[in-house]
């Protein structure tokens, strides 16, 4: 079945449950679903019920669609993700955000767990990613384009949306939550990056690592959203610290990191 196809036969579905038209949507990396309790009159569809969706397999994340209100807006999270080296294609994990723009929905919110390569920062920490580095050289965009999509040659010169970081700043510093900003570099995994991998990324000037993202803002600013990366640091990148990596330290940190991760997506879903 074409692409289009399949993204109006999931809209439908959405639609006839309720889900119609999230002023945000928000995609929730590991350790980070939690913030989707806080959704008011929620609507939850597992993804095993969603027509054309895959299912996730990763532990910390839940694997279902969260429509509801949150802060006064109608918002649709993603409880749980898609990645590329779970054995999908990279068409194919990021098919939600084409769905959540055929909704209807202008703005995302992607967040993710990542390793930190600036050695300024520290496990809990949350970063602003205001650009990104492509270290896969893989594009979901490449195959058959549909103009009623988006452009053949999308433009990335500000895949993050400046109004969008600036309004999270103020955000961060009006709650006393200290917020870093910087450049995420997106690899395949599932194995993590080896301390020279990350010697190279950090002479690049790459500030965070990690399996996720990039894939999800291309389709998103393919089809004309405004784009707000969030990263929370769980853990530093491979050999800037004396200690293998695993991903349990991963769901550890962030649910350590939640509290002030909720109350700053909450303030800025407020200010959007």
């Amino acid at each position: 079945m074409e692409l289009l196809k399949k993204i109006k036969e999931t809209t439908d579905f959405l639609k006839m449950k309720g889900i119609d038209k999230p002023e945000i949507s928000i995609v929730l990396g590991s350790g980070l679903g939690s913030l989707a309790e806080e959704i008011l009159n929620p609507i939850k569809i597992k993804y095993d019920e969603i027509p054309n969706f895959l299912v996730s397999t990763v532990e910390g994340h839940e694997g279902q669609l969260v429509y509801g209100t949150l802060n006064g807006k109608n918002v649709l999270a993603m409880q749980g993700r898609f990645h590329f080296y779970e054995g999908y294609s990279l068409d194919s994990s990021v098919f939600p955000i084409r769905v959540m723009n055929s909704l209807g929905c202008e703005k995302i919110i992607i967040t993710n767990a990542a390793g930190g390569c600036n050695t300024s920062f520290k496990p809990g920490d949350l970063m602003i990613i205001n650009d990104h580095i492509n270290f896969t050289l893989r594009n979901p965009l490449i195959g058959k384009n549909y103009e009623e999509i988006g452009s053949r040659f999308p433009d990335m010169s500000q895949a993050y949306d400046r109004e969008l970081i600036e309004i999270s700043k103020k955000a961060g510093s009006d709650l006393n939550i200290e917020l870093k900003e910087g450049v995420y570099m997106w690899t395949t995994g599932p194995s993590y990056e080896t301390p020279s991998e990350v010697k190279m990324a950090q002479i690049i000037g790459v500030d965070a690592v990690g399996m996720s993202t990039v894939p999800e803002v291309i389709v998103a600013r393919h089809g004309g959203m405004r784009v707000l990366g969030i990263s929370c640091i769980t853990n530093m990148a491979s050999g800037i610290l004396d200690q293998p990596l695993n991903h349990q330290e991963v769901i550890e940190t962030s649910e350590k990191a939640k509290d002030d991760f909720i109350k700053l997506i909450k303030e800025i879903i407020k200010n959007i």
